[in-house]
């Protein structure tokens, strides 16, 4: 029981990272230490599994497919998803520095982390988290486009996504604002709308399953370039969460309640009364993960 407690409130740290455009859920596995288990029993699952529930060999196919930790931790992220939907949205309407200033510190303190799993940086590795940097930066200025609610174009949106969503560095809802889905999803859960969720999960679980392969493979026989890239992703997306911005272009129609979105741009920090009030978040966000990785250690002794 309590080992299933604290997967479950892994995963519900996974969803409340995915819900914030420019925050992964892929970092917050990494850094409570399930992600090599998750890649694996991802890439793991194939049509031969299928072959032991058609025996009827249910207990042979929940060992195979790992499923009581993938039920405990995805129970916890889609807790997480759905109970938070509406408070992310709220901070980020009416408190979005201190909420950025949160995260900005938590990726920051998961760089120094992830980048000390690579016990030698050599030419390829140092190549890569430049790569993985530049990427990861460009990704956060390009330029959203508009929201759209067709169908087919939101399970892409999915499929696409969730990809992001597994990768440390590279959050998920980031990819769903470029692509203009990010508002849709955001009000299909609050507003629990079934047809647009279940399009949009089948998308995540085809995205999941396809994806999760080539990445174990990769992370089988390229460990350290892949850290290297997933390191670079991270330092590449503090561009996007940067605290202090500026509201530019209008992005989206008005919502019902008259809510806007905006293209932002990054500007220097006010050092007014509130600055202190955000440098102290940042330092939270930084603080709390070297907590957690403290934490892990004692649990696991």
């Amino acid at each position: 029981m309590k080992n299933n407690l604290i997967l479950f409130l892994k995963g519900f740290a996974m969803g409340s990272a995915d819900v914030v455009p420019g925050v992964s859920g892929g970092t917050v596995a990494f850094i409570t230490g399930i992600y090599d288990e998750l890649i694996s029993t991802l890439g793991n699952i194939n049509l031969s599994m299928l072959k032991l529930i058609l025996k009827g060999d249910f207990k042979g196919f929940w060992i195979r497919a790992n499923l009581k930790f993938l039920l405990v931790l995805f129970f916890g992220i889609l807790t997480s998803i759905f109970t938070l939907a509406g408070v992310i949205s709220y901070l980020l309407k009416y408190h979005p520095e201190p909420l950025w200033a949160f995260f900005f510190g938590l990726v920051t303190a998961s760089i120094f982390y992830i980048g000390k799993t690579i016990d030698k940086w050599d030419v390829k590795v140092i190549i890569s988290f430049v790569l993985g940097a530049l990427i990861a930066f460009m990704i956060t200025i390009a330029p959203p486009v508009k929201m759209s609610d067709n169908i087919f174009y939101i399970f892409i949106s999915g499929a696409i996504a969730i990809c992001a969503m597994i990768l440390p560095g590279i959050s998920g809802s980031f990819i769903l604002l470029l692509m203009g889905s990010y508002s849709t999803i955001i009000f299909a859960v609050k507003d629990k709308n079934l047809l647009l969720l279940t399009v949009f999960g089948s998308g995540c679980a085809i995205g999941l399953l396809l994806f999760s392969k080539l990445l174990k493979w990769l992370y089988t026989h390229y460990e350290k370039i892949i850290v290297s890239i997933l390191t670079g992703f991270l330092l590449g997306s503090l561009n996007k969460l940067w605290p202090w911005k500026i509201n530019t272009d209008q992005l989206l129609v008005e919502h019902s309640g008259g809510d806007k979105e905006f293209i932002q741009n990054n500007v220097m920090p006010n050092f007014d009364s509130e600055f202190l009030w955000i440098l102290l978040c940042v330092f939270f966000g930084f603080g709390l993960l070297f907590s957690l990785e403290f934490a892990a250690r004692k649990l696991s002794q």
